[in-house]
């Protein structure tokens, strides 16, 4: 039996990929850790894609999450070991932005969205999209975090979690019903 427990992890540190320590609640550990938790939510609709016959969206999908596994790969990485990633396999390349525009163009171009807010919850599949859409969000204010504390250099990957939730925004309104729920501003 293969034990996943080491127990490095008890003093409150987390190891990053060649070498280091940080604190579990560091910026670059919250950073990663949430897209860890958005490939997750992510996984859930492509499962559901899956159920539902929706095999391009499930590949899209699952796209998506390879190149957040990429960026949570040069995340997970001390700056001073940064010479060390691989192009699209630790680190993320202007490739893997360019392809999630590519496919944001593809999927807004057969939408028409509506002049208002769109609330989530049309279907479970765009439910889904919308939850990882909002947890990548969040993953970006981290990154912006590090950004801002010279931890991070690469505007690549800057640009990447940006487009990242934008992707999430468009499969999730592609896969909505017809006639999704609008925001309508409703007084109390």
């Amino acid at each position: 039996m293969v034990k996943i427990y080491t127990k490095k992890g008890d003093d409150g540190t987390t190891s990053l990929w060649y070498g280091g320590r940080v604190p579990k609640d560091s910026a670059r550990t919250e950073a990663y850790g949430t897209f860890d938790e958005a490939c997750s939510t992510l996984g859930v609709a492509r499962a559901l894609c899956t159920e539902s016959g929706a095999t391009e969206l499930a590949a899209d999908i699952l796209r998506l999450q390879d190149d957040l596994f990429v960026a949570g790969a040069e995340l997970a990485t001390a700056p001073e070991a940064a010479e060390r990633l691989e192009d699209g396999i630790s680190r993320v390349t202007p490739e893997m932005v360019e392809e999630a525009e590519r496919l944001i163009d593809r999927y807004m171009a057969e939408v028409e969205l509506p002049p208002k807010f769109v609330i989530p919850g049309g279907n479970l599949i765009s439910a889904h999209l919308d939850v990882a859409r909002t947890v990548i969000r969040r993953a970006e204010r981290h990154v912006s975090t590090l950004v801002e504390e010279d931890e991070i250099a690469s505007e690549t990957l800057v640009h990447f979690v940006n487009r990242a939730s934008d992707l999430a925004y468009a499969m999730a309104r592609w896969a909505d019903v017809d006639d999704p729920a609008l925001f309508e501003g409703r007084g109390r």
